[in-house]
C-alpha cells in the first residue's frame, strides 16, 4: 500500500542511516584517540582495570625516581668509605714503617696526623641530599635508613611500599656524641686481638672528636726518650693490630654498601621492565587495533553514502504519486 502520510521505506532507510552514523562516530573516535575503551561506558570492566593500573604505573615511576635518589646516597657513602679504607691502609703502612729502628718517628707521626685529618674530611663530606651515613653530629644514633624499592599491590587489592633498609651502625665512622658508635672514634682493646690475651686491657682509638674514652690512648707516635709516655715497640705492635682490626671492619662496611648498590641497580632494572610490561598489558585491554578500525571506517563511510542514496530514493517515491493526479 502506498501512503502519503507514512513512508515506510524512508523510515527504514533513515533507521539504517542512523545506525551507520552511530557506528561511524564510534569508529572515528577510536581512530582519533587510539583507544578502543576510552570511557567507562565503552567497557566498564576493562576501563576500571586500566585506570587502576595506570595509577599504579605512576607510582612505579615515582619508585624509579626514589631508587635513583637512594642510589646516589649509597654511592656517596661508598665513595667516601672507599677513600677511608685507602687512607687506613696508608696509616697501617706508616705504623709498620715506624717499627723499623732508626727511622724518624716524628716525621711519620706528622704524616699520620695528616692522614687522620683526611679521614675526618672524607667522613664529613659524604653527604647527599642532607644525609650523611658516615658522620654523626647529633646526640642520637643515625638509625636505619630506608630506600623506596617497590610499589606492591596484593591479590586482595591492598597496596604497600617496600623499602631497602640499611642500618648505619654498619657505616658510621665518626660520632661526636658517643665515640663507641664510630669505627674511627671507638676504643679497641689490643690485648683482646692477641692470640693469647693477657687479660690486661690496652685500648687505643684513632680519632678524638671530644668523646673518646678516658682510659684509651690515641694512635700516635711520641718519640721522646725523656717522656715516660713515649711510644714503645710494644705500643706500635698494639697500634698496628688495632688499625688492622678497624680496617677489617671498614672493609666489611664497604662490602655491605656495595651489596646494597648492586641490589638497587637490579631493582632499578626490574622497575623499568615492570613499568613497560604494565603499559603493554593496559594497551591490550584498551588500545584500538588501528588496522581493523581503519578498515571499518572505510566500510562505514561507504555504507553511509549508500544509506543516504537509499533514503533519497525512498523519499522520491512519494513524488511519483503526483503523476497520478496530473491531467
Amino acid at each position: 500500500m502506498t501512503s502519503i502520510l507514512t513512508n515506510s521505506a524512508a523510515m527504514a532507510a533513515l533507521q539504517t542511516l542512523r545506525s551507520i552514523d552511530n557506528g561511524l562516530e564510534t569508529t572515528q573516535a577510536r581512530v582519533s584517540s587510539g583507544l578502543r575503551v576510552e570511557n567507562a561506558s565503552d567497557n566498564a570492566a576493562y576501563w576500571s582495570i586500566a585506570t587502576t593500573m595506570r595509577s599504579d604505573n605512576r607510582a612505579i615511576s615515582t619508585v624509579a625516581d626514589a631508587l635513583g635518589l637512594g642510589a646516589a646516597k649509597v654511592d656517596t657513602a661508598y665513595a667516601a668509605l672507599e677513600n677511608v679504607v685507602e687512607v687506613m691502609s696508608e696509616i697501617k703502612a706508616k705504623l709498620v714503617a715506624a717499627r723499623e729502628p732508626g727511622v724518624d718517628k716524628n716525621k711519620i707521626n706528622d704524616e699520620i696526623t695528616e692522614l687522620k685529618n683526611q679521614l675526618i674530611s672524607a667522613a664529613q663530606s659524604a653527604s647527599f641530599s642532607g644525609e650523611n651515613w658516615l658522620y654523626n653530629s647529633g646526640p642520637n644514633e643515625l638509625g636505619v635508613k630506608s630506600v623506596v624499592a617497590s610499589f606492591v599491590r596484593s591479590a586482595s587489592g591492598n597496596v604497600k611500599v617496600a623499602t631497602l633498609d640499611f642500618d648505619t651502625k654498619n657505616s658510621v665512622l665518626i660520632d661526636i656524641s658517643d665515640a663507641e658508635r664510630g669505627y674511627l672514634t671507638k676504643a679497641v682493646d689490643a690485648d683482646a686481638l692477641m692470640d693469647t690475651p693477657t687479660g690486661t686491657a690496652r685500648e687505643y682509638y684513632l680519632i678524638d672528636m671530644g668523646a673518646a674514652s678516658a682510659s684509651a690512648r690515641p694512635i700516635e707516635i711520641l718519640d721522646d726518650p725523656n717522656d715516660p709516655a713515649a711510644t714503645t715497640y710494644q705500643d706500635l705492635d698494639d697500634m698496628i693490630s688495632v688499625v688492622d682490626n678497624i680496617l677489617k671492619d671498614l672493609t666489611n662496611a664497604a662490602s655491605t654498601l656495595g651489596a646494597i648498590t648492586k641490589r638497587i641497580e637490579m631493582q632499578e632494572s626490574f622497575v623499568a621492565s615492570l613499568g613497560d610490561v604494565i603499559d603493554k598489558g593496559i594497551g591490550r585491554l584498551v588500545d584500538a587495533d588501528m588496522n581493523e578500525e581503519s578498515t571499518r571506517l572505510k566500510a562505514l563511510q561507504t555504507q553511509q553514502q549508500l544509506g543516504i542514496q537509499s533514503l533519497s530514493i525512498a523519499n522520491s517515491s512519494a513524488e511519483n504519486i503526483l503523476q497520478l493526479f496530473r491531467q
